[in-house]
């Protein structure tokens, strides 16, 4: 049995709360969402001027004179305004950027889903017929770039918290190398170890601006890489596969890598082992995470039974697994600087299917139990390492973008995003090439 599985079956015997969460209900009546549109805001300030960058920022991350709610109704409701800016706003800050709102998310960016019960869930806009999950917890920030709202947003990056909503909204997403942006005026889940943040975008070019805007001199250095790099001749790319990933998206992933023409080498079994490990090993840092940092919500009003399960659950993992989780980082880390060795990036899907449709209140909580297999993306955070999602095609009647994952060494962002540039176009190429036809 999967290590979160023993956490669940554990928090199942600490209480009703518990239960609520992995049965999927609620002890309380559900409130009514209190966001319209399309709720991929929870503050929105609409930018007067069409030709000036919008930003948009997570609301876990303070904004001078703004409540910083991390999505719950306890601290829209009994926060007070943060007192300064996070320091990773400091550059968009100086360049007199417009901020357009404060991005909707999980509460404490606990749920993968990107499902909100207080403020309402954004959906996906990746189907015109259904409501999607739109993955999370980061799930404002990437409706509001998919949907034209914002040119960048910021997001926030535990286990896959960027990566898995860019994924199912069909936007770029990149999880920075862990230390490389501040966290401080960051609503935490694990800092020691895991969190990050990161910028989404529609496309490369605006990802590398929101990278700019976290880093300065980054333009400068994805341009060197970009002229060093031009193409994809000479590239190596890690490919690893994995278990119970819907065969569709696994023939989009090795399409787009064969039409961008990178050097595919073929990961072996060991890889996968090692991987699904640090997973596992991953999912149990992450979920201790939120003990960690949220254990003084765990019987607090205003605070939804799910996110207090899962603070009861981390509880759990705190103390049988963290530990022997963090004691086998450095050999994970030590695996992937060897593989790094061999090949210049790793490839894998983001997540293993397509995006379902935004379960009843009834289900909800067995969907994010099941996202934590879904999603293949917290052994990227237990090593530090940064990562890019990138939307590809996929053979699918309903839902036809999916997401390819590259993953880099440390301190590779600019390699990344321009491995990610290589892919963006050739997929461009292989849409008009399918419109054109025979």
């Amino acid at each position: 049995m999967k290590i979160f599985d023993r956490f669940v079956c554990k928090s199942l015997l600490l209480g009703g709360t518990s239960i609520a969460l992995f049965s999927g209900c609620s002890l309380l009546p559900s409130p009514q969402a209190h966001l319209s549109g399309n709720r991929a805001f929870i503050a929105y300030w609409p930018a007067t001027d069409s030709n000036q960058l919008k930003l948009a920022v997570k609301d876990n991350i303070d904004v001078k004179g703004v409540v910083t709610t991390a999505g719950s109704k306890r601290l829209a409701q009994k926060g007070a305004p943060a007192a300064t800016d996070a320091p990773c706003l400091a550059i968009a800050r100086q360049r007199n950027i417009h901020i357009v709102g404060k991005a909707n998310l999980s509460e404490f960016a606990v749920a993968p889903s990107g499902f909100n019960e207080y403020f309402g869930t954004p959906p996906s806009p990746l189907s015109n017929s259904r409501e999607l999950l739109p993955g999370g917890s980061s799930c404002g920030s990437a409706v509001a770039v998919a949907s034209g709202m914002a040119d960048v947003a910021f997001g926030t990056d535990t286990a896959g918290s960027i990566r898995v909503p860019a994924a199912w909204c069909g936007v770029v997403g990149l999880k920075t190398t862990y230390g490389l942006v501040p966290i401080e005026g960051v609503f935490p889940i694990e800092p020691e170890h895991l969190d990050t943040v990161g910028p989404m975008a529609k496309d490369i070019a605006h990802t590398v601006q929101g990278m700019d805007l976290l880093q300065n001199g980054f333009a400068a250095r994805y341009a060197a890489v970009m002229a060093a790099k031009p193409s994809a001749q000479g590239i190596r790319i890690g490919r690893l596969t994995l278990k119970d990933t819907d065969p569709k998206i696994d023939q989009a992933v090795d399409e787009a890598l064969a039409k961008t023409g990178f050097q595919v080498i073929r990961l072996d079994d060991s890889v996968r082992e090692a991987w699904e490990r640090a997973k596992e090993d991953g999912n149990a840092i992450a979920a201790a995470g939120a003990w960690i940092s949220d254990k003084r919500f765990r019987y607090a009003r205003g605070v939804a039974a799910r996110t207090k399960a899962a603070i009861l659950a981390g509880r759990i993992a705190y103390r049988k697994s963290y530990g022997e989780a963090l004691a086998r980082r450095a050999e994970w880390q030590h695996t992937l600087e060897e593989i790094f060795q061999k090949v210049d990036f790793i490839a894998l899907p983001t997540l293993q299917t397509p995006p379902p449709p935004i379960p009843p209140n009834l289900k909800i909580g067995l969907m994010e139990a099941r996202m934590l297999e879904l999603q293949n993306t917290v052994p990227v955070n237990f090593a530090g390492n940064p990562a890019v999602a990138l939307p590809i095609p996929l053979r699918d009647a309903e839902v036809i973008v999916t997401s390819l994952q590259l993953i880099g060494p440390r301190l590779g962002e600019a390699q990344l995003l321009n491995a990610g540039r290589l892919v963006e176009a050739a997929v461009k190429q292989m849409k008009e090439d399918n419109l054109a036809g025979p």
